[in-house]
């Protein structure tokens, strides 16, 4: 249980940091936010580990930092589709 109480925490930072790099139009709330941010680690430690960067392994700062990234990238991959 604390291991999914803790992708939601890291999913919540990721997906609001994410929103506060990239700003735009605000669609959804905070769930919206929390699965942008929990994709974003997903998608993130695929492409660390990819390059050898590293992965989203526990509640720390490179962590937050590659799930944020993650989510940045994937801000972007949806407006590229949106438009």
């Amino acid at each position: 249980m604390n291991g999914i109480l803790s992708w939601i925490l890291l999913g919540l930072i990721a997906g609001v940091l994410g929103k506060l790099i990239l700003p735009g139009k605000k669609r959804g709330g905070w769930i919206i936010t929390i699965l942008l941010g929990i994709a974003g680690a997903f998608f993130g430690g695929w492409i660390g580990s990819f390059f050898g960067i590293g992965t989203v392994g526990g509640f720390s700062p490179a962590s937050i930092v590659t799930a944020t990234g993650g989510a940045v990238l994937l801000l972007i991959i949806c407006r590229m589709i949106q438009r």
